[in-house]
């Protein structure tokens, strides 16, 4: 799947990171989950300042570094090369926590395996696979202020990762706020899930027959777009 923008193409993950980076505020304090979510930090919007946090010790990340640059002392929480920008600071595990669990972070970024449509969250094991630990997505989604889960809309076997009701153990229950495909924005609302941006080329018929339980449509219902200067010339048009 690509979307165009500004007459460039990209892919779905590519356009999930661009839009949920554009919620991104001057000032906010954000943690970025392993996977797709760590793609955000190289868009993070020009002219504002993002503190970035990792949980396994670091706060002020930057821009994924290039090849012949990568530190590998110099790692996020997926292990993935990162850039320290000016004022970033190091520190042990249990001062990272105490930031989360006290209630520091404005957003929290997270992939899943599973989520439901009241907003219950499955991202930390699949029951019969190894894992090497729980990791702190528990800690995430309780601490933080908003909680967006960012994802491929179904998976691999075509299966339903927003559904009804998750089958896989709970990370946290009605902890998510937003979903982000390459298929639309999610919101989870009390009346359930609404869909308020949709992606170049999908219709609403696609998102229905790939969406494992029933979704609104708003009623202000826009295009999901890459790029801030196409949402503003969209918005200029309507």
């Amino acid at each position: 799947m690509h979307i165009s923008g500004r007459g460039i193409k990209v892919n779905g993950k590519e356009l999930i990171a661009r839009r949920i980076a554009r919620e991104l505020k001057d000032g906010f304090y954000v943690n970025l989950g392993i996977g797709l979510p760590t793609a955000i930090a190289a868009y993070v919007p020009a002219g504002i300042e993002v503190i970035l946090q990792a949980e396994n010790g670091m706060l002020g990340i930057g821009p994924p570094p290039a090849e012949d640059r990568e530190d590998p002392d110099l790692v996020n929480a997926g292990k993935q090369p990162v850039t320290a920008l000016p004022g970033s600071s190091f520190f042990g595990t249990e001062v990272s926590f105490a930031m989360i669990r006290g209630g520091h972070m404005n957003m929290s970024i997270l992939g899943a395996m599973q989520v439901s449509c009241r907003g219950d969250l499955a991202n930390w094991m699949i029951p019969g696979k190894m894992v090497k630990g729980m990791g702190g997505a528990m800690d995430l989604v309780a601490g933080a202020a908003h909680v967006i889960v960012a994802m491929e809309h179904n998976a691999k076997d075509g299966s339903f990762k927003i559904v009804e009701e998750c089958s896989l153990p709970l990370t946290g229950k009605r902890v998510v706020h937003d979903i982000v495909t390459e298929l639309g924005w999610f919101h989870v609302s009390a009346e359930g899930l609404v869909v308020k941006e949709i992606a170049e080329g999908v219709t609403k018929e696609e998102v229905k027959q790939r969406t494992g339980c029933p979704v609104h449509f708003s009623p202000d219902l826009r295009p999901m777009l890459p790029f801030q200067d196409d949402a503003v010339a969209f918005s200029e048009m309507v």
